[in-house]
């Protein structure tokens, strides 16, 4: 168990490395987590830069949010990683940003729900705008919930981006795509076009992601597969 808490610290330490150097989050925005075991997940601190954590900077906590270890406060959002946790037993990884691009389109009110890009749509599918929830809050939950068991990477209206997985280099590389499916699909339209996907070519891609080990309703509830 110690080795697999190392481990996590330094993969999340990573990840907001990575995050901070392209920009996905500023000062000390953003939060990232990983699940330990069932009744426990390793999060990061609040008021810590996601580019400048230290190992000794995460905290564990327990499913009811109560600090187990570490020296400084839980990410004031580990509401809302709890609850995803419970409400997603196959999610080992959160991680929430503010990331330029997918958050213009948060703050704009526009889902990235059109079939564009192929990798797109084998890696995530649509990615759902949340409405509006309070930051810190249940309320931000609330509205979550309604999507979490549907979808893998999320808007949140006026607010940032969210991605789940089952690693947080996966969660983490889910914020990568949503990101730069955003800019693609805001570079195209500032080009005065954007070609979409038919029906049929979609359900062609959905069928590849069992190939990936990628459920195949997995952000396509509203989308029927064609037949042949």
């Amino acid at each position: 168990m110690k080795k697999k808490i190392q481990t996590l610290r330094k993969e999340i330490i990573e990840a907001g490395r990575r995050a901070y150097k392209k920009g996905y989050v500023a000062a000390n925005d953003g939060n990232i987590s990983a699940r330990i075991t069932k009744d426990k997940i390793l999060i990061t601190p609040s008021g810590v830069s996601k580019g400048f954590m230290k190992p000794a900077d995460l905290i564990i906590i327990d499913v009811k949010g109560k600090k187990i270890k570490g020296t400084k406060n839980p990410s004031s959002e580990s509401y809302m990683h709890l609850q995803i946790y419970k409400d997603r037993p196959d999610v080992n990884s959160v991680c929430h940003f503010h990331p330029p691009f997918a958050t213009a389109f948060a703050v704009a009110g526009i889902p990235l729900d059109k079939m564009i890009l192929t990798e797109v749509v084998i890696a995530l599918g649509t990615i759902p705008l949340v409405e509006y929830g309070t930051t810190g809050t249940t309320e931000l939950y609330e509205k979550i919930s309604s999507y979490i068991k549907n979808y893998d990477a999320f808007l949140l209206a006026n607010h940032g981006a969210l991605s789940v997985g089952n690693s947080v280099f996966n969660a983490y590389y889910k914020m990568e795509t949503l990101e730069h499916a955003a800019m693609i699909q805001f570079l195209a339209h500032q080009l005065g076009n954007i070609n979409i996907l038919n029906e049929k070519q979609t359900a062609e891609l959905i069928k590849m992601r069992e190939k990936f080990g990628i459920r195949k309703d997995l952000g396509f509830n509203q989308i029927k597969e064609s037949k042949d």
